[in-house]
């Protein structure tokens, strides 16, 4: 993996996994409740679902994820799904692969917190297939500007959970396959088009 910061003092890491498909990482960011323990074994607490996603369109979807970070921080954040198309335009302008999930940040300690919040910082997680798998870029968007340092904070534990995919998910997705009912097991293709110059979510277009 490549980490690298750019001029906004963005952090990106640069990734690509064997045997994970783009539709298995779909259907991860609709489940995560099924191996969030999995997805970073040393550092992650507990996870919920505030909001759950729904089948056929996760946008909205609310998750809580209490967890300890490598500089012994704890944190409570509280995660929403946006849509791609309400990025700023300076924000979609990184995005080049065909799938993206926008995690809007709304809260750190989970204090009054309400569903419209504004985000204080994203990641975007964005992914394509490649021959042997996936390739993507995570990156992590804070609205106000703060040190390089909290970047590569994030960075240190971001590349842990990617890293742990190609462990955990074909064998979960593939177990999961059997549960039918959509909600229990709800799907989304976070696959995104571009029309007339708009980020738009493929399975959401009109």
């Amino acid at each position: 993996m490549d980490i690298r910061q750019d001029e906004n003092g963005w952090t990106h890491i640069e990734w690509e996994l064997e045997d994970v498909t783009p539709k298995m990482l779909n259907w991860w960011w609709c489940n995560m409740e099924k191996g969030f323990a999995l997805w970073h074994p040393i550092e992650h607490q507990d996870f919920y679902w505030l909001k759950r996603p729904k089948d056929g369109n996760a946008i909205g979807a609310i998750q809580v994820a209490p967890q300890v970070w490598s500089d012994g921080t704890l944190i409570k954040p509280h995660i929403r799904w946006d849509d791609v198309k309400t990025l700023a335009p300076e924000i979609s302008s990184i995005i080049i692969h065909d799938h993206v999930v926008v995690a809007a940040g709304i809260s750190l300690t989970g204090e009054n917190v309400k569903e419209d919040d504004p985000p204080l910082a994203y990641r975007i997680h964005q992914w394509e297939k490649t021959d042997s798998g996936v390739k993507g870029i995570s990156s992590a968007i804070p609205i106000i500007p703060e040190p390089p340092e909290k970047g590569l904070v994030w960075a240190a534990h971001g590349s842990q959970e990617i890293g742990y995919f190609p462990h955990f998910l074909p064998l979960l997705y593939n177990l999961w396959k059997v549960v039918k009912n959509p909600a229990i097991n709800p799907y989304f293709s976070f696959k995104v088009i571009r029309r007339e110059g708009e980020l738009l979510y493929e399975a959401l277009k009109r």
